[in-house]
């Protein structure tokens, strides 16, 4: 499989937003890079990758995290789990100072950036966690196959003594959240993902709340999402394979 990196501009011109590509390179030698999350303070890049099979549910043990450079380049294959550790179809990926969150089928994972150390959450009832987000001390889970998010605490649990506290934020509202990022004032956006036939907008939860709002109409199989500084939202459409602003 390959990697596509592009280098975007956004410019405004009158009340218009417009998104340009600067720059595309592809580059190969991966296997089925499913995220890819930028690290600010090493400036590079980790994939998760499922390996040589795409089957996203199986527990097959062939899953790694890839260190990439900026331009492309595979800097170190396999780079997490270190030896004795297993991930099998890893999938989002938050990066926030010397940790990474990755999700994997039931479960979600820390490692530390430097020493590689890991430790894995068992999520009961998740069949298949997709993205993770953290929000001060508390990290998000989608499951975008049972239409759920779970809420953890402390988000940090790589070297907590006592037990993570896993709490079902809403489960059955119908958004089958897919992509997270942090709002405004400690809200959380999520994008919907379903089917080609049943499209989903972007929605958010408000801090203190547990009921989901939908801000947008539904526009598709929403998949990756970032939000801008200036409060426009990027997004990803698995179906038509674009990303919007």
């Amino acid at each position: 499989a390959c990697l596509v990196i592009l280098q975007l501009a956004v410019t405004r011109v009158a009340s218009a937003a417009e998104m340009k590509v600067l720059s595309q390179q592809t580059t190969t030698g991966f296997g089925h890079v499913e995220s890819v999350a930028y690290d600010p303070k090493g400036k590079v890049l980790y994939t998760s990758d499922f390996g040589p099979d795409l089957k996203p549910a199986d527990k097959d043990g062939k899953g790694k995290i890839t260190k990439v450079s900026l331009d492309g380049k595979i800097l170190e294959d396999g780079f997490l789990p270190a030896a004795g550790k297993t991930l099998n179809k890893p999938k989002g990926i938050w990066i926030q100072g010397n940790r990474l969150w990755v999700t994997d089928i039931d479960s979600v994972w820390v490692f530390d950036l430097k020493t590689k150390e890991g430790k894995k959450l068992e999520l009961p009832g998740i069949i298949f966690a997709n993205d993770p987000t953290v929000i001060g001390n508390t990290l998000y889970v989608s499951d975008n196959r049972s239409d759920q998010l779970v809420r953890v605490e402390p988000a940090d649990f790589l070297k907590a003594k006592a037990a993570s506290k896993i709490t079902v934020v809403f489960k059955g509202k119908g958004v089958f959240p897919n992509g997270l990022y942090p709002g405004k004032n400690g809200a959380l956006l999520m994008v919907g993902f379903e089917s080609k036939d049943k499209p989903h907008g972007i929605y958010q939860l408000a801090l203190g709340h547990d009921e989901p709002v939908q801000l947008s109409d539904n526009i598709g199989m929403l998949d990756g999402l970032y939000h801008m500084s200036n409060g426009d939202i990027l997004a990803t459409d698995w179906v038509a394979g674009s990303l919007f602003q």
